[in-house]
């Protein structure tokens, strides 16, 4: 991330983050934006939302009272509350992101989730999420990336006639097209950087499992 002591958290509903590397990373955010419900989660915790976003329709009452000012209520139902969080976020100028507790209880949340960092990052956002499991990123053109040889990498593309080419990895890949998500996953580095050459056409995402 460009600037990681000032970034946001946008902290989704789902399972509350577990792991130590991701609670130390809550703790130590400039700012922290809830999805609605999640603010309760956040207060068990002990520690307090900068923002709640969303249709509140998860929020207790009395939080709401509580939490005042600080409620941004979005009523449309066209986007979810991850969506109207990151909004709120470019809103106020908060570009580098990271998403925690969107993963867990459901899986469609995970993956609907998941889809949506390729048009946050489109919309200006340095951005990624992070689960108790792995990181996903979006990589929006060509690219490298510095990582540890055997960093375990899966690659995901949003457009199955899009050739993509990667370096670096035990399985290289040579202008292949991925039309499904599992031609491109359970990789690993093998060089102390990999390279990633598509026509950005369509986004690509990156998993790293922890």
């Amino acid at each position: 991330m460009s600037d990681s002591s000032q970034y946001t958290v946008i902290l989704a509903n789902g399972s509350f983050p577990r792991r130590k590397c991701l609670l130390e990373m809550l703790h130590a955010a400039a700012r922290i934006v809830c999805c609605d419900g999640a603010a309760a989660n956040l207060l068990r915790a002990g520690l307090e939302p900068d923002l709640v976003v969303g249709d509140l329709d998860s929020l207790d009452p009395a939080l709401r009272k509580r939490f005042g000012k600080r409620l941004v209520h979005e009523s449309e139902q066209e986007t979810n509350d991850l969506s109207k969080a990151f909004r709120a976020c470019m809103a106020r100028g908060w570009r580098t992101v990271v998403i925690l507790g969107a993963g867990g209880r459901r899986e469609d949340h995970l993956l609907g989730n998941a889809s949506l960092l390729p048009l946050f990052a489109a919309a200006g956002a340095d951005v990624r999420m992070e689960t108790d499991y792995g990181t996903f990123l979006p990589v929006l053109k060509s690219a490298s990336f510095r990582r540890p040889v055997g960093t375990k990498v899966s690659i995901f593309s949003f457009h199955p006639e899009m050739p993509v080419t990667a370096s670096g990895l035990k399985y290289p890949l040579d202008k292949l097209r991925l039309p499904f998500w599992w031609c491109g996953t359970l990789n690993e580095t093998d060089a102390p950087e990999f390279s990633l050459a598509f026509d950005g056409s369509a986004p690509l995402l990156l998993y790293f499992p922890r």
